[in-house]
């Protein structure tokens, strides 16, 4: 049985200062587009990278390449390695690991930077960076079928890198970042502690690299998003570093919508309508639901969701049995249960036991970061999954391919295991949430509001049973921001799940909104 974190997050670059042109490397062969182009710069790897001007001490290895994107030719250079991270005394605390992109021939100090991110927490970058941002990318079944192996990487027509440099961070003890020897790691392992690791990382790499009049973004996804919203005032507050905005890719910013248990009933009205969206795309829902479009069968739920079903739910006990049985009438029809299950559930059925559930009579269950993939138990009896299907079909090609290309293409030589998603962060430490939920609302908030230029861009995933964008929408109606500044808010939704980019018509959408949100933000 496969055991995961509670979140994972999927993704962060560095800039070098621009040099004469090398010659270009041969193209390599791959499926699909215009291989990138690639050839190692005169330093190699282990070989450290510093600036003769800053005390910052880097150890990378530099590399360019060039891809298509839209159909115009993107030449950038690439910086792998780690920075140090360093107490204000001077003692080394944390190596941080990165890749750095850089497009070639624009002026660095006026063109946009972006920070990225994954969450778990635990989790490194390489979601984002080999699904979504970077210039090379896994290309999955667009049926949600699994990905035969071995795998291999190709071209990503739909990066940003034509638009804004791209910083990857693995946060320390994901990816290559470990703490220095002999150093505590739990002062990296917990909330207020990752926002200040992070965040040290932004302003030295900031200082480092002259990026200080850059357009500066944060793009964070999964925990990634309660790291963004606590970085965004941690950055303002401490380094008066502003931003000119945020991406969300499949956020977790305010954990009551998301952690189901007693006396919490917000999680159950939070994922009904991704149940629905889950049950319309398995055809469990009846003829006259599976005829309409996944929208308005998502909007109904959201209906029921926010009205007879929360209605039932605050009410307890003190519901009227015709109101419940209503509930349930409807629950079902739009969630592909049972009324009989739904009345011995009371209402209320968590994530893994509707993965379970939906399914049970073929022997199958869902995934919970994609609800588009199926799974196997080892029998249909349990309450809950054995494993998340979707993890299963991702987490392989994800870990092949990045070790390859970091090796291959990235010249970035290194023993240790790169860790793509690990345990070893545990516990962490929420101690300045103790007695209530965690929640990065107000921190984002107050960033906003201190600096009323900047965008928050939220993308949400149809199929994403981790975090629901139904959950997401709630937190940002309790956000609590002035009327006038509720504009700066952007939500969009995807057919697909937690990594709706992995989806070819969602990603090609998601770029298309992120160009023009992007040319709005600065």
């Amino acid at each position: 049985m496969r055991t995961q974190p509670a979140f994972w997050g999927l993704l962060p670059l560095m800039t070098l200062i621009w040099l004469p042109p090398l010659s270009w490397g041969d193209e390599k062969p791959s499926s699909g587009a215009e291989s990138a182009e690639r050839a190692q710069s005169p330093k190699g790897a282990g070989d450290e990278a510093e600036s003769p001007t800053t005390p910052f001490h880097v150890s990378s290895v530099e590399t360019v390449g060039a891809v298509e994107i839209h159909g115009q030719r993107v030449e950038y250079q690439v910086e792998t390695g780690t920075f140090d991270q360093t107490s204000d005394s001077g003692e080394v605390k944390a190596k941080v690991f990165f890749v750095a992109y850089t497009r070639v021939g624009l002026e660095d100090r006026t063109r946009p930077v972006t920070f990225a991110f994954n969450g778990g927490p635990g989790s490194s970058s390489v979601w984002l960076h080999l699904g979504m941002l970077g210039p090379r990318r896994i290309v999955f079944p667009e049926d949600a079928s699994p990905l035969r192996p071995p795998y291999h990487l190709e071209n990503n027509p739909h990066s940003l890198l034509d638009i804004t440099d791209l910083v990857f961070i693995d946060p320390v003890s994901t990816g290559f970042s470990r703490p220095a020897e002999k150093e505590d790691k739990s002062q990296f392992h917990g909330y207020q502690e990752d926002v200040r690791s992070v965040g040290q990382f932004i302003h030295d790499w900031t200082s480092h690299a002259s990026r200080w009049e850059s357009p500066k973004f944060l793009l964070g996804e999964s925990y990634g998003g309660i790291r963004a919203a606590g970085l965004s005032e941690h950055l303002q507050s401490r380094y008066n570093l502003e931003l000119n905005g945020a991406v969300v890719i499949s956020g977790a910013i305010n954990f009551q919508t998301l952690r189901f248990g007693n006396g919490n009933d917000l999680p159950y009205i939070c994922f009904l309508p991704t149940y629905a969206a889950t049950a319309w795309y398995h055809q469990a829902l009846s003829e006259d639901l599976q005829a309409l479009p996944l929208d308005e069968v998502v909007a109904l739920a959201e209906d029921l969701a926010l009205g007879k079903y929360a209605d039932v739910l605050l009410r307890g006990s003190s519901a009227t049995p015709a109101a419940v049985t209503e509930v349930v009438q409807e629950l079902s029809q739009l969630t592909g249960l049972s009324e009989t299950y739904l009345r011995r559930s009371n209402l209320r059925v968590p994530m893994s036991h509707f993965g379970k559930e939906l399914l049970r009579d073929a022997n199958r269950t869902i995934g919970r970061f994609d609800s588009r993939y199926k799974g196997i138990d080892q029998d249909s009896v349990g309450a809950q999954t054995e494993y998340d299907p979707s993890g299963a079909a991702i987490f392989g090609p994800f870990t092949a391919t990045m070790n390859q290309y970091l090796r291959e293409e990235l010249k970035y030589e290194q023993p240790r295991t790169y860790e793509i998603l690990t345990n070893k962060v545990h516990p962490w430490n929420y101690d300045t949430f103790t007695g209530r939920y965690v929640d990065g609302t107000e921190s984002l908030r107050e960033a906003m509001t201190a600096n009323p230029f900047f965008k928050l861009y939220v993308a949400c995933g149809y199929n994403d049973l981790a975090t629901p964008h139904f959950a997401m929408q709630y937190t940002l109606d309790h956000l609590g921001l002035d009327e006038s500044l509720r504009k700066n808010v952007t939500v969009s939704r995807f057919e697909g799940g937690h990594m709706m980019y992995i989806y070819e018509p969602s990603m090609e959408r998601l770029r298309d909104e992120l160009v023009k949100w992007y040319s709005a933000a600065y």
